[in-house]
């Protein structure tokens, strides 16, 4: 496995990963024709707010994981798009990509990460809570075709 910036020409590999992922859960659908449009170039994206992606590729070539971080404003930095193949979870590789980013994001200058994570998706969350980041009081709405309501976890870096 090696973790390697992402670029433009992951789309398919970024498409089949969170695609997977989604499918998981009942009623989360992944949208490339609109909400996640993105990830159609997403290096392009990422970079275009300032950010940096990085992928994990596997033996075989397909994606086996994402993670992203954007600055928002100030000293304030999003976590962006972190997500694992089934066969990575629980093997620490999401811990490692999740302090990849924020020593990147505290390399220039970040103090607060920020998150958004679907309200479906608990044991994520239980990895957020583990490693600092706080549960807020307030939600969002994506009005999307998943009907996605999201929580915003934040950290202090």
């Amino acid at each position: 496995m090696q973790l390697r910036k992402v670029t433009d020409k992951d789309a398919k590999g970024l498409i089949d990963l969170i695609g997977g992922i989604f499918s998981e859960y009942e009623g989360v659908f992944l949208e490339p024709d609109g909400l996640d449009e993105d990830l159609k170039a997403y290096a392009s994206y990422i970079e275009g707010i300032g950010g940096e992606g990085y992928v994990v590729d596997g033996d075989d070539g397909a994606l086996l994981a994402c993670v992203s971080y954007a600055p928002l404003e100030g000293n304030r930095f999003q976590l962006k798009r972190i997500y694992l193949s089934k066969d990575l979870r629980g093997t620490g590789m999401g811990l490692k990509l999740l302090h990849h980013v924020e020593d990147k994001a505290r390399a220039r200058g970040a103090t607060e990460m920020e998150l958004w994570s679907d309200t479906r998706f608990t044991r994520a969350h239980r990895f957020y809570e583990r490693e600092g980041y706080v549960k807020q009081d307030y939600t969002r709405d994506l009005h999307d075709s998943s009907n996605t309501t999201e929580y915003c976890f934040i950290k202090a870096l």
